[in-house]
C-alpha cells in the first residue's frame, strides 16, 4: 500500500483539477451539464483512481486504477482540444493545459512501468 499523498503524480493532479475548475468557470453557462461537466469528472477520476489504486493490496490492481486515470488524462486532453475550437478557450490557455495534462499522463505512464516490474 502507498501513500497517494506523497506521489508527485497525484499532487500534480490534484493542482491540474483545481486549475483546471477555475478555467472551466469561463465556460458558457449552457454548457455547465455538458462538457465542462464531463472535464470535472475526468479531472477527479484522475487524483482519485490514483488515491483509489494506492490503497490496493497488489501492484497488478495499482496498475489498473492507474491506466484508467491514464484513460481519463487523454479524454481531458481530448476535450480541451474541443474546447478550443468551439472557442471556450484561446489557443494560448489549450497549450497551457495541453501541457500540464500530458506532463501527468508521462508521470502515470512512467508510474505503472514502476509499478509492473
Amino acid at each position: 500500500m502507498n501513500n497517494f499523498r506523497e506521489l508527485n503524480v497525484w499532487q500534480k493532479a490534484r493542482v491540474f483539477t483545481k486549475d483546471l475548475y477555475q478555467l472551466l468557470s469561463k465556460y458558457p453557462n449552457d454548457e455547465k451539464f455538458a462538457i465542462v461537466s464531463q472535464m470535472k469528472r475526468a479531472s477527479v477520476s484522475i487524483v482519485s483512481n490514483i488515491a483509489e489504486g494506492s490503497g490496493r493490496k497488489t501492484n497488478n490492481d495499482f496498475a489498473r486504477f492507474l491506466d484508467i486515470a491514464l484513460g481519463s488524462a487523454f479524454e481531458i486532453e481530448t476535450q480541451l482540444i474541443l474546447s478550443n475550437d468551439l472557442n471556450f478557450i484561446s489557443d494560448s490557455e489549450l497549450k497551457e493545459f495541453e501541457s500540464k495534462i500530458q506532463e501527468i499522463g508521462k508521470m502515470i505512464n512512467g508510474l505503472i512501468r514502476a509499478v509492473r516490474k
